[in-house]
């Protein structure tokens, strides 16, 4: 079956939604903090914590939560004066991202089989 035009523009429509993600899994040092969370309190931790984990300053830390909670994978919860940074996995980008690559998979299934006789 071919790829059609529709699926072509749906495929460029959720890399649109998932900019912000796809930018911010793709740093380095915000996937080292996403498996900090990870292996961390199901609580929630503070920029503190995560700091203490890394080699990086508060304010870096801060920065990056910051890009993560803007992309929707990090969520914040306050209690009193302490902010507690944790993930969500019932959060809706993640669910775009996991429907984009589906649908890239999908779509390369479909695509005209471009291989040379050497591969």
């Amino acid at each position: 079956m071919k790829n059609t035009s529709d699926d072509i523009n749906r495929l460029e429509a959720e890399f649109k939604a998932c900019r912000k993600i796809l930018t911010a899994i793709g740093d380095e040092t915000r996937q080292h903090l996403i498996c900090i969370m990870l292996r961390g309190e199901c609580r929630g931790n503070r920029v503190v914590e995560i700091t203490e984990k890394t080699n990086l300053s508060r304010p870096a830390v801060s920065h990056h939560m910051q890009i993560l909670k803007d992309a929707g994978i990090v969520k914040v919860r306050k209690e009193g004066t302490c902010v507690y940074y944790y993930l969500d996995p019932e959060t809706n980008e993640i669910s775009n991202l996991i429907t984009l690559f589906c649908d890239i998979k999908e779509i390369m299934k479909n695509a005209p089989d471009r291989r040379g006789e050497d591969d």
